[in-house]
């Protein structure tokens, strides 16, 4: 297939809410914009499978500000966030709101009119708004979608996978890809370039993420020259399904009916335990999720976990009517795979759900490197060491629409298509040597069962409880996996180039795994969503670990002090 050459003002990687909104940005400044998604646009990211919340200082359900929320948000970060990142995005909440209910994002009405805004953990105000309890990641992605789709300064590319930004006297010029469904490589030749990827829970065996989630923004940015920060924060999620196993259930659809019906987490003895962790009320959804995931998997390592090594929940307090009311159809579903929730309990457990290190940016979106923006989960700085429920969407939406802002008024206008097209040559001879070791007929391993076996080293060894040895040992696991995954030879396809992504997303696994694992090891404190067994108390002085790719590609990392005002 012949290579495709292309040249634009801005060029988004990534298409959930933050690229969709970085592209809307874009052309509302009037910049020629590339759009591109490695799955399907707006239907491949994080954003359709969010549930719940927005996390905006509105105002309408009880008196509320900005600085409120900054506030919130700074304490549950545990004393990691970026302040300049957090007030940014904050202070902007209320207008991207407004901006996506424009696109036909139904936020939902109480019956006198105003915007529903409701309780999250960690929040001190009731200011999540919400379409669906259940949906309002995919509407807010079906307003965005809609938004950009006739726009003909917005070019779409899906299925396309971006392997290298392209940097040229220390400005970012462009990037470096392939179409997988006809097999056909790419340049793009850009003013700027917005990496807005999301995040890596891919690596752990359990997680909540879509299969995209394999961390390539992380790995783009750092072999581009940009820094990262805190790569051994990665949030659980507390009360994903564990058993009995279901079909067409999400497994992290139970937190918004503990929020709204006060379900109660028990343990193996059938006893309310939250209380002894962190002074939840009994029955009361308050503690934050960093909380919730230490205190259940405390009580497995007592053991007294259930019998499979979780929590149950329990709603079988809950008048029946009330449970219909709030399940709706669900309860029907769960009850034809022989759940009754007004009488059995369900088992629970932590599994990887969001990304909180990350690249490290300034307010305005951009990298160290010119020229280089990200944003959405893939930047470090929102959330420090735990995420506020309903700050996600929040942080994607306004951090797309900074970054957006910004490539387009400083674009360039004079395009560097010499040194992409220089690049484009020698990035096919890198990925022909990566991905053909040696010619073969047949794939000579399976990438599914490679990424199984990452997964496992990944969940056993850098999951929710870590340890010195257990880190070593996943580290030692995971330099044996680069190894196997190095003499990995596949066939040339003839159009759809599946294999060639799924090694791809394997290496950029790997590469991020590895990051993981040593400032997990670095870090030798429990500070929020990061708990070392072996150094169990958080120290009085908090500080950010940077990571940077040396030349030989190998991940440095080094303490650096927090960013000022944290």
């Amino acid at each position: 297939m012949e290579p495709l050459h292309l040249q634009t003002d801005v060029l988004v990687v990534g298409s959930g809410a933050a690229g969709l909104m970085a592209a809307r940005a874009a052309a509302d400044e009037g910049a020629r914009v590339i759009l591109t998604d490695k799955s399907l646009i707006s239907r491949g990211g994080a954003t359709i499978l969010a549930q719940m919340t927005v996390a905006v200082a509105l105002g309408e359900a009880e008196e509320d500000s900005t600085e409120i929320h900054f506030e919130d948000t700074m304490k549950g970060s545990r004393g990691l966030a970026d302040p300049n990142i957090v007030r940014a995005v904050v202070e902007r909440g209320p207008e991207v709101i407004l901006e996506a209910e424009g696109y036909g994002v139904k936020w939902a009405r109480t019956p006198d009119g105003k915007r529903s805004q409701t309780f999250a953990p960690g929040h001190s105000k009731a200011r999540c708004v919400y379409v669906d309890i259940l949906n309002t990641g995919g509407a807010t992605a079906a307003g965005l979608k809609k938004a950009i789709w006739k726009d003909e300064k917005i070019q779409r590319l899906k299925n396309v996978m971006i392997t290298k930004v392209v940097v040229e006297n220390g400005r970012a010029v462009g990037a470096i890809g392939f179409e997988m469904e006809e097999y056909r490589p790419i340049s793009i030749a850009a003013s700027s370039v917005i990496l807005a990827t999301g995040g890596l829970t891919e690596v752990f065996e359990r997680n909540s993420a879509s299969a995209n989630m394999t961390g390539d923004g992380f790995v783009l940015a750092a072999e581009a020259g940009a820094e990262v920060r805190d790569m051994e924060m990665v949030q659980f999620f507390p009360i994903a399904h564990l058993f009995p196993p279901l079909v067409g259930i999400d497994p992290i659809m139970w937190d918004p009916f503990r929020y709204k019906l006060g379900g109660r987490l028990l343990n193996g003895l059938k006893e309310e335990f939250m209380d002894k962790y962190n002074g939840e009320v009994a029955g009361k959804y308050t503690a934050a999720r960093d909380q919730t995931t230490l205190a259940i998997f405390r009580e497995v390592e007592a053991g007294r976990g259930t019998p499979h090594g979780g929590a149950y929940l329990d709603f079988t307090m809950v008048p029946e009517d009330k449970l219909k009311e709030a399940f709706g159809p669900v309860i029907d579903i769960l009850r034809n795979q022989g759940v009754d929730l007004t009488k059995d309990m369900v088992e629970v457990a932590p599994m990887a759900h969001f990304m909180l290190g990350g690249v490290r940016v300034d307010e305005a979106m951009r990298t160290r490197v010119p020229g280089l923006l990200a944003s959405g989960e893939l930047i470090y700085g929102m959330h420090g060491a735990n995420r506020l429920s309903g700050n996600a969407i929040t942080e994607a939406l306004v951090t797309g629409r900074i970054a957006g802002e910004t490539a387009a008024r400083e674009k360039s206008d004079a395009l560097d298509e010499a040194a992409v097209r220089q690049a484009f040559e020698r990035e096919m001879e890198r990925l022909t040597q990566f991905w053909h070791p040696v010619p073969v007929e047949r794939d000579t391993a399976s990438l599914q069962a490679f990424k199984r076996k990452l997964q496992k080293v990944m969940w056993k060894g850098a999951g929710p409880l870590r340890t010195e040895s257990g880190l070593k040992e996943a580290l030692t696991e995971l330099q044996a996996l680069r190894s196997e995954l190095d003499s990995i030879s596949l066939a040339k396809p003839g159009k759809f180039a599946l294999s060639l992504f799924e090694k791809l997303e394997a290496a950029n696994m790997l590469k991020v795994s590895e990051a993981i694992v040593l400032g997990a090891l670095e870090r030798k404190e429990t500070r929020g969503a990061h708990v070392r067994l072996d150094y169990d108390e958080t120290l009085s002085q908090p500080s950010s670990y940077s990571y940077v790719l040396n030349e030989a590609g190998e991940w440095v990392v080094s303490e650096v002090p927090l960013p000022a005002g944290s």
